[in-house]
C-alpha cells in the first residue's frame, strides 16, 4: 500500500533477522531513515519524504509491531519490543540497502528508536533528528500529575492483564482518530487517506498488542538500558536536531534543548507552530529544517 506516497517510492519487505520490515525507498544521495510514531505508520512522512528525496535517498519503514511490518511474539520482560530490538531492525534494513552510515529522523516512538540506535550503533548514525519528544528516562524521572493527565496513554498502554488490548480492540478506529485529533492544533489537516491507513493497520489485534508492548518496554527494560548508559556516561555523539510543536505537551512542559543537551553533545533545534504531529501539521517548515540539518550532517562527513 503506497497511498498517499508518490509512485517513485519503491516498496520492499526486508528481512531483519527474521522480522519482516515494511519499507519504501526513493531518491538518490546521502541516506536518511525516517521513523514514525504512535499510532501511525511510515505514511506520517508523506508530505516530508518526497521533498527530502530530491537530495537524499529516503528510507521509510514501519517499526516492528506497526503498520505492515511483522509483529513478533511478546516476551515476559518485553524485550521483543525494547527500543534496542526495534533499533537493531532498522540497522539491518539500512545494511541490506547498502548503507553502513546514515542519518535518522524519528517522530514520537520513532524518535526513541532513533535515540537508542544512535547510542547502540554510533558509527552507523551520522545525525539524529528527534521530533516532539524528550528522552524516555527524563520523562519518567519527572512525571507528575500534569504528565499523567496529558500523557495518560503511557500508563494505560503499559498496563497488564490484556486490559488496554481488550478496550482498544472494541473500537480501534475510535481510538486512533480520537487520539490523533486530540493532539492536533491547527496547521495542515490530516490526510484522510493516511488516517484510513492508520486505522486499517491498527485494527489488527496483533498491532494493538505489539504497540502496548512498545509502551511496556519503555516503562521497564528500556529504562534499564537508559540508566546503564547514563551511569556509564554515554551520550549521543552525533549532531542532534530537536524539533517540537509549540502547542504540544512537550513544548509546554519541557525546556527541550536543555533536556536533550544532557543526553547528547551537539544539540540545536526549535519549536514549530503546531501540536504533536510535526511532519503532518507543519510539513513545509519541518521539511526545510530537516533538509538544512541533513545538509550539515552530510557536509561534515
Amino acid at each position: 500500500m503506497s497511498i498517499p506516497l508518490p509512485a517513485s517510492f519503491a516498496h520492499r519487505v526486508i528481512d531483519a533477522d527474521g522480522v519482516r520490515i515494511n519499507t519504501h525507498v526513493s531518491g538518490d544521495g546521502p541516506p536518511v531513515l525516517l521513523l514514525h510514531g504512535y499510532p501511525q505508520t511510515h505514511l506520517i512522512w508523506h508530505h516530508v519524504a518526497p521533498v527530502l528525496a530530491r537530495k537524499h535517498t529516503v528510507v521509510l519503514t514501519d517499526l516492528r509491531g506497526y503498520g505492515d511490518s511483522d509483529k513478533p511474539p511478546s516476551t515476559p520482560d518485553h524485550s521483543a519490543y525494547s527500543k534496542r530490538a526495534m533499533a537493531y531492525d532498522q540497522l539491518l534494513v539500512m545494511r541490506e540497502l547498502g548503507f553502513d552510515r546514515f542519518a535518522v529522523v524519528g517522530h514520537d516512538r520513532g524518535g526513541r528508536v532513533g535515540h537508542r540506535l544512535a547510542l547502540d550503533h554510533p558509527r552507523a548514525v551520522a545525525g539524529l533528528a528527534v521530533l516532539d519528544i524528550v528522552p524516555t528516562r527524563h520523562v519518567f524521572q519527572h512525571a507528575d500529575a500534569a504528565f499523567g493527565l496529558g500523557y495518560y496513554h503511557w500508563f494505560f498502554l503499559a498496563g497488564g492483564g490484556g486490559i488496554p488490548e481488550h478496550l482498544i480492540g472494541g473500537d480501534p478506529e475510535f481510538w486512533v482518530r480520537s487520539r490523533m485529533q486530540a493532539r492536533h492544533n491547527g496547521g495542515t489537516p490530516f490526510d484522510p487517506a493516511a488516517l484510513d491507513e492508520y486505522v486499517r493497520c491498527f485494527s489488527d489485534p496483533a498491532a494493538i498488542h505489539a504497540s502496548c508492548e512498545d509502551y511496556r518496554a519503555a516503562a521497564s527494560i528500556d529504562l534499564r538500558h537508559d540508566d546503564a548508559d547514563a551511569d556509564a556516561g554515554w551520550r549521543v555523539s552525533c549532531p542532534v536536531l530537536a524539533l517540537w510543536g509549540a502547542d504540544s505537551f512537550v513544548g509546554h512542559t519541557y525546556d527541550v534543548l536543555d533536556v536533550w543537551r544532557r543526553y547528547a553533545t551537539d544539540v540545536r533545534g526549535q519549536a514549530l507552530p503546531c501540536d504533536h504531529y510535526v511532519p503532518e501539521e507543519a510539513p513545509e517548515m519541518a521539511a526545510k529544517l530537516l533538509g538544512s540539518f541533513l545538509s550539515r550532517v552530510t557536509a561534515a562527513r
